[in-house]
């Protein structure tokens, strides 16, 4: 029992060393862990599709004495859909509660306009149902989590399960669906048709919109895009049978507008999705959200829908100020 609890406490440190890594500063790559927690293994640099180098790649972290099926949360990084890195994973800290952990990588948009980056996600997933039994890996049971860009992403995920648009062919596997169980969306863009006018002064690419990622995104202005900038919208695909949301958004957030957000979780719940939202007090665009209280939060959410029986993050009381 003392083993078990030191692993999950270890498991928990891992999470929040990892989460510092990933948010911090989410236009430069991020760097794999110096060494896993332990009991854990990675398989690394595992190809899903056919795009050159390493944008079609994926790391799968599993127990090492894995057994039978695990529920499996798949991290989806940031960087503005121009830069990032599967390597720094803040999902590897769920391994030792119970899970399969896996973290891709997806073509950039100076390589690939969109739907390319949300049609890698995709092939992704299908590229995991397809080798489930090889990695321990629950096919009933997939999680998605990301951040700024990735935050986009795995929102998508979770409304567009069923949206023959845009879920192209990457790595075939398409006898298996690319449906999500749980999406945990941090900060992510959603409607980039209305982003600048929710956008506050102080936002730095307010004033030349020509010159943001979301115009790259595109391959140029939203206006001359519509359509692309439609599909691109989680609320596009929004139904009762999209996946269950928990949301975490800054409210000192001056580069993707709290309201991008706030947007996504009303239309969720008017469609009767159950959907978390938090507003984190004086965090800003990742920084704040490596708190023991916030990552306590996502685990909690993927334990209620993807792994109920996972023993509970129980946190020491805080000190009185």
């Amino acid at each position: 029992m003392r083993q078990s609890r030191a692993i999950r406490l270890t498991s928990f440190i891992a999470l929040l060393a990892c989460v510092a890594v990933a948010t911090a500063d989410t236009t430069q790559p991020s760097k794999r862990p110096k060494s896993l927690p332990p009991g854990v293994r990675l398989e690394g640099d595992l190809k899903y599709g056919d795009a050159p180098g390493k944008a079609n790649l994926l790391d799968i972290y599993l127990p090492e004495n894995a057994r039978g099926a695990l529920p499996l949360i798949v991290w989806i990084h940031g960087g503005g859909w121009v830069a990032g890195d599967k390597a720094g994973c803040p999902a590897l800290g769920m391994v030792g509660r119970g899970y399969v952990a896996a973290s891709i990588n997806y073509r950039f948009s100076q390589d690939a306009v969109f739907p390319a980056q949300i049609e890698d996600c995709k092939g992704a997933i299908r590229w995991l149902r397809a080798h489930a039994r090889e990695y321990h890996i629950d096919p009933d049971k997939i999680g998605v989590f990301g951040a700024s860009a990735g935050g986009h992403l795995v929102a998508l995920l979770g409304t567009s399960g069923g949206a023959k648009e845009i879920e192209g062919t990457v790595g075939g596997n398409l006898d298996q669906s690319s449906r999500v169980q749980a999406v945990c969306d941090w900060f992510g863009p959603t409607d980039m048709g209305v982003f600048f006018q929710e956008a506050g002064e102080d936002n730095i690419f307010k004033a030349a919109p020509e010159k943001s990622p979301i115009d790259k995104l595109f391959g140029g202005p939203v206006e001359d895009h519509k359509d692309l900038v439609a599909k691109a919208n989680p609320i596009t695909f929004v139904s009762k049978d999209s996946a269950p949301f928990l949301i975490m958004h800054g409210d000192n957030d001056r580069l993707v507008p709290l309201a991008q957000s706030q947007i996504l979780a009303n239309a969720l719940k008017k469609a009767g999705v159950e959907c978390e939202m938090q507003v984190l007090e004086g965090a800003g665009h990742g920084n704040g959200f490596g708190k023991p209280e916030v990552l306590k939060a996502v685990a909690d959410f993927f334990d209620k829908h993807l792994n109920p029986n996972a023993i509970p993050i129980i946190l020491p009381p805080r000190k009185a100020d």
